[in-house]
């Protein structure tokens, strides 16, 4: 396929760093130099001591928003006992079995600000190298700055729980007491519902969003193979009268559950920005037809395909191939990954330890069309944020025709690419999470989808 529009190269797709700024007059700079030199002394102690990579994490406090609400809807947000959600942080490196949660946590949920290429500070940036399970603190923080927000939950229509169940529940996965695995979730299930606005509708205008998938919190009732780890949140009678956003749904008995992205690396703070990458992207050479980032599984049912991609894109000389194994880091480098998915016109989406995955994000963000392997990686989880016609963005392909995928892409033609990639693009806004201190951003962004989505819900069959 050949491109007739001009390219950028892959290294043109990542953020300059800004030129510094330096004042015409130099005389009144040489006679401030020792308060300067003072200054920046107090303030390197002040950042060494508030570090996000201690054990503390970095906390912001953001500014008011000056977008207004254009939306027929008010959300009310609870201010609960910290217990359920900022106490929690407090204990970040044990928030995860796995991984220091800790740099996770900081800036709200968006982690560490992202290094650029050439390995300076990229502070004040849009980029970040946020977790995948955060989404949780991220939701959290816009919807506390968003402009549709009442404080009279009398005007409400839809009212949010901010529990951090995501968090919380990653951080008891071994307790092998079950009554103290699902305690705080309990706890916060009685606490809501004592609450006199919960009494108006029983509960079916709140709704809680959590970063993890529904099965972390659908504990299965099997003594032989209990469910590592889950808990009962999503089981309680309570918890089904409200709605339930989570970035995986149980596709079968998920009725009161709505799937949200997966919070990628972007969250800029104007439209501008939003609009500028995506000029990039569409801009961008990709020699390569198609790519996978991602490792082989064991023993998961779902992900047996993985081999199977992994072994046809090793074969062929139009596939790029990131092998993700243990141990490796090149898979948790963002730039790394975008840099592969960006190079590329289809990225493959193989389910991993569940159906979803944040891949599949990341390959949308970067402007990589992406092809399916089971109706539940896209299609029954984010029916909130995507076109009804699955052809007009993606591929998919079943037991029948996932044997041949090059021979398959290749049947594409270069005008009916273009059409996608100019489709998948035109919802990079929609599946992105603005930063929560995002000012002249007018875009829709992922929370502004959700809360629009569930007001309406709420009109439709509540009121």
């Amino acid at each position: 396929m050949s491109y007739t529009k001009r390219h950028v190269k892959i290294d043109d797709l990542w953020p300059a760093p800004e030129k510094d700024k330096y004042t015409k007059n130099r005389e009144p700079l040489k006679l401030t130099i020792p308060t300067l030199l003072l200054f920046c002394s107090i303030c390197l102690i002040f950042l060494i001591l508030t570090s996000p990579f201690t054990s503390h994490p970095q906390t912001t406090s953001f500014a008011s928003l000056t977008r207004t609400c254009d939306q027929n809807f008010t959300v009310y947000v609870y201010d609960l006992p910290k217990e359920f959600n900022n106490n929690l942080l407090q204990n970040c490196r044990h928030l995860n079995i796995y991984t220091d949660m800790c740099p996770h946590v900081a800036n709200n949920g968006l982690g560490q600000p992202l290094l650029l290429r050439n390995g300076s500070d990229n502070t004040g940036t849009s980029w970040f190298a946020t977790h995948q399970f955060i989404a949780e603190m991220i939701f959290h923080a816009r919807v506390e700055n968003h402009p549709c927000r009442t404080w009279e939950p009398n005007d409400a229509d839809i009212f949010y729980v901010p529990f951090y169940g995501g968090l919380y529940s990653s951080s008891v996965f071994r307790e092998q007491n079950l009554t103290k695995r699902d305690e705080l979730a309990v706890r916060l299930v009685d606490f809501v519902s004592s609450q006199r606005w919960w009494k108006r509708s029983n509960g079916r205008d709140h709704f809680l969003a959590i970063g993890r998938t529904a099965w972390d919190f659908m504990r299965r009732d099997d003594d032989e193979e209990p469910d590592f780890g889950a808990n009962m949140l999503m089981q309680m009678p309570r918890v089904m009268n409200m709605s339930v956003l989570t970035v995986e749904r149980q596709p079968w008995n998920g009725e009161n559950q709505f799937g949200i992205p997966y919070p990628s690396y972007f969250h800029p703070y104007t439209s501008a920005e939003m609009v500028t990458w995506q000029d990039k992207v569409r801009r961008v050479e990709r020699p390569n037809l198609f790519s996978f980032v991602g490792g082989p599984r064991k023993g998961l049912e779902k992900a047996a395909i993985r081999d199977e991609l992994i072994r046809q894109c090793a074969d062929s000389s139009r596939c790029e191939l990131l092998k993700c194994e243990s141990g490796g880091s090149r898979c948790h480098d963002p730039m790394t990954v975008l840099g592969v998915m960006a190079r590329s016109r289809f990225c493959l989406q193989a389910p991993g330890d569940s159906f979803t995955r944040r891949s599949t994000f990341d390959a949308i963000l970067a402007g990589c069309i992406p092809v399916f392997f089971s109706p539940h990686t896209m299609y029954t989880q984010y029916k909130w944020y995507l076109p009804d016609e699955k052809r007009s963005y993606s591929v998919f392909m079943d037991e029948k025709n996932n044997t041949q995928i090059e021979q398959e892409l290749l049947k594409i033609s270069e005008s009916e690419v273009v059409q996608m990639r100019e489709r998948v693009i035109g919802l990079i806004p929609r599946l992105t999470y603005a930063h929560p201190n995002a000012t002249n951003y007018d875009l829709p962004d992922a929370v502004d989808v959700a809360l629009h989505a569930l007001a309406k819900q709420v009109r439709d069959n509540v009121v």
